[in-house]
């Protein structure tokens, strides 16, 4: 169908619309595939009509179509299955069963038999998966929110979820134009015409015989304007979403009705179009934001492309689902609030602000009122950092804040905050400035900006994306909101408008208008879009005085906490559309003796501290839910914070200390947490938390950042990026909690001279497993885990790619991989094999590569011939390109857009490659040797590329430009080997690199471009170096040599924690010529690594439950000879800089 057909649909669905044929619209939109109409479907869902839901998704989809299809298809007939089990309907759900999700079984048969063993037991609720489930209403609820996810991901939809934006009864218009445009060609023109028809075309006959004169006007002069149609109002049909200066909902000043619509000239021909029509709203239906807790990783809808091109030729079918019908959990009830006071921890001095780490969700951000930060972890009632308020360079503060601080020193911390993937925090404090540290995990806690931001306090403090890239946005006394680059600190936009010192800031998203709302000591709120239009709303908040506003987790609803002057509290619920209150919650005392603060958690409840309690609200009723005295001790207004899963809640107390209350959830892993901590034998020598506090780096970010932002990025080596690290269970609880801590000074001598290397070298010092394998055995030339944790990929020498999954059981629940359970080696049904093209060179003599898609569902690989895309389920070539000469050494996905591919080649150029185009875009030359090594860094904007040649170079993604390059040095008295392969990967601040090459690992900033740390083989750990790789959280660096051995090193100060010997994992009398080619860390698990043999073996090895890690690294005085040798660089090390 051409587009102006495709157009027309549309408008005969606009036109079915507003004349009221609801059965006919969606019937069109289901039969032409070329709208799809969620609330509709929305509607269907809630009301149980399961075939009319297959039927109207039919039009778009069909259950084979991809992975998200067959997840759609297959919520909705679990769903079906579960509730006729529910009515005790055993036939109907044996028929459903067999004729609805039968088809399931080829994909997943273990599920398929959990599903059918619902049919024995009495009540499928007893089922440990299922037993949250609670009536068919709220089930039907949340599997809602799952399918829409899975809609809006899915390929398929795209650009049929938004309808087109179109001026109302736009086909009634074009009519009247054809209309008017037949009767200006009319011979007889009369000046009322009577239009009887549409079937033919209009024409005036002669009025007895005379001439009509002719128009005064042009006819056509009098159609409508573009301007004064409004668009279609509310219904099924919103319009498209567009980021302009007007459009901020209901919110936008006194949006006006819109006009009517005009009539046309006179001896123009008109259809009456229907009236009462208002403008619409932009904003009417956020999207739930993608970091929501999910069992898919979903594929953004442009890294799709990559499969579209051949869509038409390949089967790419995939099967996402676990082992047991898992429904997401939502907290209704009161119960599973934590209400029970599990720990308390003594800050020292008053609490002014908290916040829990967004993934590591047992790390609390506290803030006091003598500007003190810390950072505590709850699990082991720790703090693992703490800093005193100190400005870092006074000469580049401005003499304002300089006489502030002489006049009185004393500041306190206004607001303190996480960044969204917990890599950075900020610190607004009460005198001008803000400090942003970045944070690594431990006591790991850097300096990385000091911005004096306002003349006079600063209120508050936020991080947002606009435009994908990480910012700061802050508000103070000076009126202003201030919105910063996080890499560099450079001031992108100032907000003026308000007449009061501005008091918060609330930064938002939705769809693709991206906003502020503000609000000031006089009860005014602003709303702010990214440009220098001024604000677009101006509304009263209730008490005209100090208020906070918040969304609920998923975006969807928007409240707002505040007291007045007199004491008077305020908590309420706005309704955007209107910019008007929807509800106000009961409960407050009449008197608040402070100003009430409030949190919200798992888009369920509110919680405010008042009156020497924690009051909660049902956000659905206004009246007081419960109230919670946490064992008395709070003050009048305690502050609050929930963590993100909403299992713990910490509150302030009236001794400046915190108490952090837990459900029942909350209080298994807070004492699981509890007992592994005192296990283990590292406790024995921790110092006190007060000596982790250490001198703040001097740094001059005011005029320039030293280290960036961004997205957690794991392994480059491994062509991949990691998952963030949720707190999801006890697994990745304790995952979480390794620190490296410094020992007391007084001890550091004797301390020196007890340390040893860990040396492991018996196989029950540790846990490990060779992976089964009934394939040819050949090296294993590179190794990844999937980006879930549950399975390992390896390409070995004769281009063949195997594939291993471990299983959901009651002995690994999480279904993740280790070295407990034996994973099976996996393939489909059809028993083909994932191998890549050759091209009819020897496949042992290539250099392979590999990457693998952020969601696990495809693969890209090469071993000297052409690169090969791979569906992960079926294990088919879906395309294949680049054909050699010269082959693909390397593969990097780039990390703003999936379509874009870096590609190292043997001839040592790099493409740049558009998937979606087919085409090279840039091919960049700079290096001698072919290339073998390529990482991103999300937040420097930066490719890093190294090579067989020994070289470093840095590229501008922007321009492709090369920027800078470097030679890696060798030791005195030692020489680099002529061939030899160098490898890169950044750690998750996207600032330092490391590099592996067999003479050396080494760290680098690739900001500054300089050394900070290297590593060189000696002594026990003489032999050269195979490979080497960060851990997830880039805590450890594994490292594996060519005798053997494999070494894991703190991945800060390159100091050897650990050495574990070749005899763990390798049988007596196995030829000492083997030894790992590749290493691979987990994910998810930071102490959890597998080993690529050259023996075509795989090893996954992990400590001892035991032991919980890898060893303890050795204090900074041993650090002078033998297998501790590092060096320390500085902007004075021989490496020569090449521009």
């Amino acid at each position: 169908m051409s587009s102006l057909s495709r157009e027309l649909v549309f408008l005969i669905l606009q036109f079915l619309e507003e004349e009221k044929f609801k059965e006919t619209v969606h019937k069109l939109e289901q039969e032409s595939g070329f709208s799809f109409n969620m609330k509709y479907f929305e509607d269907q869902v809630q009301a149980g009509e399961w075939e009319e839901v297959e039927r109207y998704l039919s039009g778009f989809t069909k259950v084979d179509d991809n992975r998200y299809s067959m997840k759609i298809f297959f919520e909705i007939r679990k769903q079906k299955y579960l509730e006729a089990l529910d009515k005790q309907d055993r036939a109907k759900a044996v028929e459903i069963l067999v004729k609805d999700l039968k088809v399931f079984s080829s994909f997943n048969e273990d599920l398929y038999k959990e599903i059918t063993q619902l049919l024995t037991l009495e009540n499928f609720r007893e089922n440990e998966q299922l037993s949250k489930y609670g009536d068919t209403k709220s089930a039907r609820s949340i599997m809602l929110l799952e399918l829409k996810k899975l809609i809006e991901a899915n390929p398929l939809f795209r650009e049929k979820l938004i309808f087109p934006q179109l001026k109302p009864s736009r086909l009634r218009t074009l009519i009247n134009q054809s209309l008017n445009w037949q009767h200006q060609l009319c011979k007889n023109p009369r000046s009322n015409p009577d239009i009887k028809t549409l079937f033919v075309d209009h024409t005036c006959g002669p009025q007895n015989g005379a001439r009509a004169p002719p128009p005064a006007t042009n006819p056509l002069g009098g159609l409508p304007k573009g301007g004064a149609f409004p668009p279609l109002a509310h219904g099924p049909f919103p319009p498209a979403t567009a980021a302009s200066a007007g459009a901020l909902a209901g919110w936008m000043a006194n949006a006006n009705p819109a006009a009517p619509h005009p009539g046309v000239a006179p001896g123009s021909a008109v259809i009456a179009a229907p009236s009462g029509q208002s403008a619409a709203v932009l904003l009417k239906r956020p999207k739930t934001p993608p970091g929501n807790s999910s069992t898919l990783d979903y594929q953004s809808a442009d890294s799709e492309h990559i499969m579209k091109r051949v869509r038409s030729a390949v089967d790419e079918v995939n099967y996402p689902v676990g082992s047991v019908p898992n429904l997401p959990t939502a907290v209704c009830s009161p119960d599973e609030l934590p209400k029970t006071v599990a720990r308390t921890l003594n800050q020292g001095s008053c609490v002014m602000s908290m916040d829990f780490h967004p993934t590591q969700q047992m790390l609390l951000l506290v803030g006091t009122n003598v500007g003190d930060i810390a950072i505590w972890d709850v699990g082991i009632k720790e703090r693992l950092a703490y800093r005193t308020f100190k400005v870092w360079d006074i000469t580049v503060c401005s003499m304002n804040m300089q006489q502030a601080l002489v006049k009185d020193p004393a500041v306190s911390v206004n607001r303190c905050v996480w960044s969204p993937d917990g890599n950075f925090l900020g610190v607004a404090f009460s005198k001008h400035v803000v400090h942003i540290y970045s944070y690594s995990g431990g006591a790991d806690l850097r300096p990385h900006l000091e911005i004096d931001a306002h003349s006079g306090g600063v209120n508050d403090l936020a991080f947002a994306h606009p435009n994908k890239q990480l910012c700061i946005i802050t508000c103070g006394d000076d009126k202003t909101i201030k919105v910063w680059e996080a890499i560099t600190g450079r001031r992108q936009y100032t907000f003026e408008g308000h007449e009061a010192p501005v008091y918060s800031v609330c930064p938002h998203q939705k769809e693709n208008i991206q906003f502020i709302f503000s609000t000031a000591i006089d009860g005014k709120i602003k709303a702010w879009l990214y440009d220098h239009m001024g604000s677009r709303v101006d509304y009263d908040a209730p008490g005209h005085w100090c208020t906070t506003m918040a969304y609920s987790a998923d975006g969807t609803r928007l409240f707002s906490c505040g007291t007045s002057k007199d004491g008077e509290s305020f908590l309420v619920e706005w309704n955007e559309t209107e910019g008007k209150i929807k509800r106000t919650y009961m409960g407050f005392r009449k008197r608040s003796l402070g100003v009430v603060q409030f949190d919200t958690t798992r888009n369920h409840f509110l919680a405010a501290g008042d009156e020497f309690q924690i009051k909660l609200w049902d956000m659905d009723n206004t009246n007081l839910l419960t109230s919670i005295e946490a064992d008395g001790g709070l003050p009048a207004s305690p502050r609050l914070r929930f963590n993100k899963e909403g299992y713990l809640l910490a509150v302030t107390t009236n001794d400046n200390g915190i108490k952090i209350l837990a459900n029942a959830e909350g209080l298994r892993l807070l004492r699981a947490l509890e007992s592994r901590a005192e296990t283990r034998a590292f406790e024995a020598i921790r110092p006190p938390p007060e000596v982790l506090a250490s001198k703040p780096l001097i740094v001059n970010a005011m005029l320039g950042a030293t280290t960036a932002s961004g997205p957690s990025t794991s392994s480059a080596v491994s062509d991949r990026v990691s998952p963030a690290v949720s707190v999801v269970g006890l697994n990745a609880m304790e995952s979480n909690i390794t620190v490296d801590v410094k020992p007391r000074i007084e001890d550091s001598v004797d301390k020196a001279k007890a340390w040893k290397l860990t040396e492991i070298t018996e196989p029950n010092q540790c846990r490990t497993i060779r992976l089964p394998d009934n394939l040819p055995s050949n090296k294993v030339s590179r190794l990844i885990y999937t980006n879930t944790g549950v399975a390992l990929l390896a390409l070995a020498s004769n281009a063949v790619h195997k594939l291993w999954k471990w299983q959901r059981n009651e002995r690994n629940p999480s279904g993740k991989a280790t070295a407990a359970i034996t994973p099976q080696l996996w393939q489909p049904a059809s028993g083909i094999l994932m191998t890549n093209d050759v091209n009819d060179a020897n496949p042992e003599e290539a250099v392979p590569c590999i990457a693998l898609s952020k969601n696990d569902s495809y693969v890209m690989s090469a071993s000297g011939g052409k690169v090969s895309l791979f569906n992960m389920m079926t294990f088919k070539v879906m395309t294949t390109f680049m054909s050699p000469p010269p082959a693909a050494t390397f593969l990097a996905f780039h990390p703003q857009d999936n379509n874009i591919i870096a590609i190292g080649m043997e001839d040592s150029t790099i493409h740049i490659y558009n998937v979606r185009v087919d085409e090279v875009k840039s091919k960049l030359k700079g290096h001698t040797k072919r290339i073998s090594g390529l990482a991103f860094s999300n937040a420097l904007n930066v490719l890093i590329s190294s090579g067989a040649d020994a070289q470093i170079c840095v590229w501008s993604i922007e321009g492709w430009e090369k920027r800078k390059s470097k030679v890696l040095q060798a030791q005195p008295g030692r020489s680099l080997p002529s061939m030899g392969d160098t490898r890169v990967q950044f750690h998750n601040d996207q600032v330092r690199f490391l590099v592996v090459h067999e003479s050396q690992i080494a760290i680098y900033d690739a900001a500054k471009f300089e050394r900070v740390r290297q590593w060189v083989p000696r002594d026990s750990l003489s032999a050269s170096i195979s490979n080497a790789t960060y851990s997830c959280d880039s805590q450890l660096v594994y490292t594996s040599f060519c005798d053997g051995s494999v070494c894991v090193f703190d991945g800060e100060s390159l100091r050897p924690r650990c050495r574990i010997a070749p005899s763990v994992y390798l049988s007596s009398g196995v030829s000492s010529s083997i030894y790992p080619l590749v290493v691979a860390a987990h994910p998810s698990e930071p102490n959890q690594f597998a080993l690529g043999l050259t023996d075509g073996g795989v090893q996954v090895v992990e400590p001892l439950e035991s032991e919980g890690r890898w060893g303890t690294g050795p204090p900074p005085e041993s650090i002078s000879n033998g297998t501790m040798s590092v060096v320390q660089s500085n902007a004075s090390n021989p490496e020569q800089a090449a521009r």
